[in-house]
């Protein structure tokens, strides 16, 4: 699987809207020809992940300019364009919504003020209340307009989304695209390191043997107040980690986990050390069994002047590829040994009760493994895709209400439709209606 990983491009309107005029363009034309170059070993890319900071003052236009160049770069490097995934960074968040929406201004304040052993509680109940945890995410709804066609919007009941894909030898991938910027905004806590807050409620990155986690990030973790948790969470749950915000690049080789940092794709000219940058990332199963291994292989590219051109950020010795290998054994479910005897189980009186509770424990762990396997397949993301660019509103809220996956309730409660929207698409998916969406969907595409 090779994946392309990109961080902080800032589209900046009106800059962006005009490409005889933008001045970042030459740097973009140099960065798709330099992937495309690397990918004539006959390796496509399998999927790009945006580590955040994709518009500059999350205006509107400057999604739709990086949504039309990411599309673009996917097709000329062989990735479908349903297989982009996008986590916010601070200049996602509208700067005017956090000034003029006092509300906003309270539900991070309040996460600020509590002390650091009820914080996570005080951000769970901000969450859970209708009001108060949509003021959190009010600032990014310009970015959840973009990114809903990725399946990566968030919202209160998802703060955090994940996918998974198929690796080889038995081995998945999970991805974890994390919201970073729930405090950003305001009280100058961009500016610098500590001062922003990511909670445990993001970091439930589930281990099992046969499944390797990934997590994007925009800011790492030193940026946040519960530093030592999370980076202790990333480190010791998660295989690979891409982070952004900080425009240098970084590859960070651990026995348990390798650890990137992108460099900007547009930084701002005025920087000390101003260098763009990006990875390209192989990863590979080898062997099976106890010796089965997960081998990184990355590409880290930066921005070299006269001749303008990418170069290889080199290795301690001096390689132009950097390599990880870390161990991913094989799971085998344990047998008993013949000669252990067995011990009999204790009588316990059967009740109705107990065997509901039993299999309504079941069921919902089953629902939420199908849920997930269903809303994870590559047709499923491209049909995601299709509803939110191939239907105008109109279209989405009559196919909603006809698959009762909305209701008129719904439609008078002050939601934004990423969030409205992106509830209906996973209730079709938990209620087995999908192909009925397609159907929907496909008759629409067919009448334009």
């Amino acid at each position: 699987m090779r994946i392309l990983h990109l961080s902080d491009i800032h589209f900046r309107e009106p800059d962006c809207l005009e490409p005889a005029t933008d001045t970042d363009r030459p740097y973009r034309t140099v960065l798709e020809q330099d992937i495309v170059d690397l990918c004539r070993d006959g390796k496509h890319v399998d999927a790009i992940l945006v580590g955040g900071d994709i518009a500059y003052k999350a205006h509107p236009d400057e999604y739709k300019a990086a949504q039309e160049w990411l599309e673009a770069l996917a097709a000329k490097c062989h990735c479908p364009r349903e297989s982009i995934y996008v986590v916010p960074g601070n200049h996602d968040v509208d700067q005017k919504v956090c000034q003029k929406a006092l509300a906003v201004s309270n539900a991070q304040e309040a996460i600020v003020r509590a002390p650091d052993a009820n914080r996570s509680r005080v951000l769970r109940e901000q969450l859970r209340d209708v009001e108060v945890g949509r003021s959190l995410f009010l600032p990014l709804e310009a970015y959840n307009n973009f990114a809903a066609s990725f399946n990566c919007n968030v919202y209160p009941s998802r703060p955090y989304w994940f996918d998974t894909l198929e690796l080889s030898a038995g081995l998945k991938l999970r991805l974890f695209g994390l919201t970073s910027t729930l405090l950003s905004g305001l009280g100058k806590r961009d500016d610098e390191p500590g001062h922003l807050y990511l909670s445990p409620l993001q970091t439930v990155f589930e281990k099992d043997r046969d499944i390797v986690n990934l997590v994007i990030c925009h800011h790492p973790p030193h940026w946040f107040v519960d530093v030592t948790q999370v980076d202790d969470d990333v480190n010791s749950r998660t295989k690979l980690q891409f982070f952004g915000h900080e425009h240098t690049q970084r590859c960070t080789r651990d026995p348990a986990y390798t650890r990137f940092k992108a460099g900007a794709v547009n930084p701002d000219k005025r920087e000390l050390g101003w260098r763009p940058g990006y990875n390209l990332v192989d990863l590979d199963v080898i062997d099976t069994g106890a010796a089965r291994t997960l081998r990184v292989t990355a590409h880290v590219r930066q921005w070299q002047n006269a001749p303008e051109m990418f170069i290889p950020v080199k290795d301690p010795l001096g390689n132009n590829v950097w390599v990880n290998n870390m161990a991913a054994p094989e799971h085998f479910p344990l047998s008993a040994p013949p000669s252990v005897a067995t011990i009999p189980e204790p009588h316990l009186p059967h009740t109705k009760i107990a065997e509901a509770a039993h299999t309504t424990a079941d069921l919902a762990a089953n629902t939420v493994a199908k849920l997930e396997a269903t809303m994870s397949t590559p047709s499923t993301r491209n049909l995601i895709y299709r509803f939110w660019n191939h239907l105008d509103v109109s279209d989405r809220r009559d196919i909603a209400l006809k698959l009762g996956l909305i209701t008129q309730e719904d439609l008078a409660a002050k939601v934004p439709d990423s969030e409205r929207y992106g509830k209906a698409l996973e209730l079709a998916g938990s209620r087995g209606l999908l192909m009925d969406l397609a159907r929907e969907v496909e008759a629409i595409e067919q009448k334009q």
